[in-house]
């Protein structure tokens, strides 16, 4: 759906975007992860057709970004890390102008915002002006908007930028329901929490270089990141720590009123080791477990240089 090749941006004397090669498949949610000035907007303001590459080429469902824009356009939804709203516009008569800009018949437009307005729980807020509406509501109206025209695809460059704890969650809970619909979506964030529970994919970008990409799982075997294993037993807890520190694969050892936490490098098979080797010991082992994959450990990993492409 998405394809990026060899595509670069330059301003100047300044190098935005060095040869970044990209494929995303239909449906898949791709979280584009890196710091602030890495090139994250810059490439999604090119596939916007908002900007022009220097060399390389971007496609949306095949359509390359700079020869057919018109055509492009039809097919995204763009929503910026900022933008702008029309203040003196109640959040309906909002999403009416923009239904109208795509040519959108009135009657379809009718029954259709009152749909877009429940799917990003702004149902309550129909005849409220812009301007009234906290931040939270103005990118959930945001993102209603680049819903209007039924985009197959949506670029959202920092979606939840900006907003307390209980709007990052809301506006989570939309981009999952989203996915459930089957929309392409590449998401940037600096936060990377954020996207831990919702991407299929990532790809981290630093300095206009794309550093890594693929599934998270697997960039981590790539990394040899150090896995952490959760272990609970009946009894003799912290006397297990002690005897598992100096076990093949193990670099550290926490005991604590959760139980034993285990910095582990091995793979599955010597997973199973360890708790063979722990239960022939004689601990009564109840709880064995991997912790889920810590994104922000992968990705401290892969930019201080733990992955070379």
């Amino acid at each position: 759906m998405i394809e990026i090749s060899h595509l670069s941006k330059r301003y100047g004397n300044f190098d935005a975007l060095k040869d970044i090669n990209l494929a995303i498949s239909k449906g898949t949610v791709f979280g584009f992860v890196g710091p602030n000035g890495a090139g994250k907007s810059t490439t999604m303001s090119i596939l916007a057709t908002l900007a022009l590459p220097t060399s390389g080429t971007a496609k949306i469902d095949g359509y390359d970004v700079t020869e057919y824009p018109k055509e492009v356009r039809k097919r995204i939804g763009y929503m910026p890390d900022f933008f702008g709203v029309y203040d003196q516009l109640k959040t309906t008569e909002y999403l009416h102008f923009y239904g109208a800009s795509y040519h959108i018949p009135r009657n379809e437009r009718e029954k259709l915002i009152p749909q877009l307005l429940d799917l990003v729980n702004l149902s309550d807020k129909q005849d409220s002006y812009v301007d009234s509406l906290s931040r939270g509501m103005k990118q959930r109206l945001c993102l209603a908007r680049c819903l209007v025209h039924d985009p197959d695809v949506l670029i959202l460059d920092e979606p939840a930028s900006g907003l307390d704890p209980r709007a990052r969650i809301e506006m989570r809970e939309i981009l999952k329901e989203l996915k459930l619909m089957g929309k392409t979506i590449i998401i940037s964030s600096h936060i990377l929490p954020e996207l831990a529970e919702m991407v299929d994919q990532i790809g981290v970008i630093e300095h206009g270089v794309m550093v890594a990409q693929g599934k998270v799982s697997d960039i981590q075997n790539r990394l040899r990141v150090k896995k952490i294993l959760h272990i609970r037993t009946m009894e003799r807890e912290e006397e297990l720590a002690n005897r598992l520190r100096d076990e093949p694969h193990v670099s550290g050892v926490l005991g604590d009123n959760t139980g034993v936490h285990v910095h582990f490098s091995g793979g599955e098979e010597e997973q199973v080791r360890l708790l063979q080797q722990m239960i022939s010991w004689g601990f009564p082992v109840t709880s064995f477990h991997e912790a889920q994959t810590n994104l922000e450990d992968v990705f401290l990993e892969i930019t201080k240089g733990g992955l070379e492409q």
